[in-house]
């Protein structure tokens, strides 16, 4: 097996948000041998050291699409500090999904003026981070929104006006930095693959003096059906040289996946996407989202588990890094 060099700080993991109402309900994992073990054991068995975790407003009891409540979320983190795992804290500033098709405001936030919205954001974030401070929880990473190609908050805090929008981001960034100095802020994109996109979007952020420290992308090729996979690795490639180049901050995967049912599609995926990413230095880490979220009881079809709980041979792949 080809090994890839990366830095020593390189972040190798996955966003794991639904593993604690899986166990609620009762699935059971186990290793590649069938054997039932701790879900935490078995991803650093495949060289994991960091968790994305992500938190709701004022979600629901949904076992699918609520829970992930600050309280809830501190909690886990906690478990996952003790076991040594890094953290990276994803705020999606709505009462559940806040991705490129939804960014709701929070039932409870809705019809504030815009400053009181800033304002209300502000005080959120920085009450969440003292809540994990208070739990011995830090949070290397910190999105500020999720996925938030068309701004967040909507209608207040659209792309059609950047200066609105970057006033969000600089108060999810400034109420981080307030309670925790050393985490490192990030904006999220989707799409990684349409690099004129991404460079016109932090172009315009720029332009409008945003303070984040690092950015985040996804990227699906699944999701992107009027393309080729050659095509998106194409573009994965361009993004990859395009965007550091011109802006010079390091940046991470944030999400990546692909059809369970695939094994090998879903390896030979993270294998190119690892091969690009090792000619990259401010490339920082790779996260698979929700790889243990198995089809059968998620529904959700692109993770990297069995419906017996075993994990598929995708993540033999994140054993490359090195």
């Amino acid at each position: 097996m080809k090994k890839y060099n990366f830095d020593k700080d390189f972040s190798i993991g996955a966003d794991i948000s639904w593993y604690p109402q899986m166990i609620e309900s009762g699935f059971v994992f186990k290793n590649a041998k069938g054997e039932e073990q701790d879900l935490l054991i078995t991803l650093k068995e495949y060289n994991m050291d960091s968790i994305r975790l992500r938190v709701w407003v004022d979600p629901n009891d949904d076992p699918h699409r609520g829970h992930c409540s600050a309280e809830e979320v501190s909690d886990f983190a906690q478990k996952l500090t003790k076991a040594g795992y890094r953290i990276m804290l994803n705020f999606h500033y709505s009462d559940s999904w806040a991705d490129p098709g939804k960014q709701f405001i929070p039932a409870a936030w809705e019809g504030l003026d815009f400053d009181v919205l800033v304002q209300k954001l502000y005080d959120y974030t920085f009450e969440t981070m003292e809540l994990f401070k208070s739990k011995g929880v830090f949070c290397e990473w910190v999105q500020i929104g999720n996925e938030t190609n068309p701004g967040m908050l909507l209608p207040l805090g659209s792309t059609e006006d950047f200066a609105k929008l970057t006033r969000l981001y600089n108060a999810g960034n400034d109420a981080v930095k307030a309670s925790s100095p050393d985490s490192k802020t990030m904006v999220h994109l989707a799409e990684f693959n349409s690099t004129d996109f991404q460079l016109n979007y932090f172009e315009n952020l720029e332009k409008h003096n945003c303070r984040y420290d690092m950015m985040a992308f996804s990227f699906y090729p699944f999701h992107l059906p009027k393309l080729t996979y050659e095509e998106c690795i194409e573009g994965f490639k361009r993004s990859m040289k395009e965007i550091p180049e011109r802006f010079g901050k390091d940046f991470m995967i944030a999400e990546i996946g692909e059809d369970n049912t695939l094994e090998d599609k879903s390896y030979q995926l993270l294998i190119d996407a690892i091969e690009i990413m090792s000619t990259q230095p401010k490339c920082k880490g790779i996260m698979w989202w929700e790889p243990q979220g198995a089809r059968s009881w998620s529904r959700y079809p692109l993770s990297a588990w069995h419906d017996d709980g075993r994990p598929t041979r995708a993540l033999e792949a994140y054993n490359t890094i090195r």
